[in-house]
C-alpha cells in the first residue's frame, strides 16, 4: 500500500517514513497508512522524539496542537506533517 499525503511528494513522504522506522524503533515495512501508533508500538514518548527527527531533518517546526494530538494512524500523522510543513514554507 502507498503512503499519500496531500501536498507531499513521495520523496518527502518515504523521508518521512524512514524516521518514524528509525526513531520510533519499527520495522519499515510495517508502516501502513492505516496502523495506529498502538499497533506500532508508538508510545508518545517516541512521538516526541520523532518530531523532533522531523524538525531537524526538514527545518520546520511542528506544533503539537490539537490536530497532531488526534492523529491516530500513520495516514493521520502524515497529513498533518504535511499541513504543518507546508505552512511552515510559506
Amino acid at each position: 500500500m502507498v503512503l499519500t499525503a496531500e501536498g507531499m511528494d513521495a520523496a518527502t513522504i518515504e523521508r518521512l517514513l524512514d524516521l518514524v522506522a528509525k526513531e520510533g524503533m519499527v520495522e519499515r515495512e510495517k508502516l501502513a497508512v492505516d496502523a495506529t501508533f498502538e499497533d506500532l508500538g508508538i508510545q508518545s514518548a517516541d512521538m516526541v522524539v520523532i518530531l523532533m527527527a522531523v524538525e531537524e531533518e526538514f527545518g520546520v517546526y511542528i506544533p503539537v496542537d490539537g490536530d497532531l494530538a488526534d492523529a491516530r494512524t500513520l495516514g493521520d500523522f502524515l497529513q498533518v506533517l504535511a499541513a504543518r510543513m507546508k505552512e511552515g514554507a510559506e
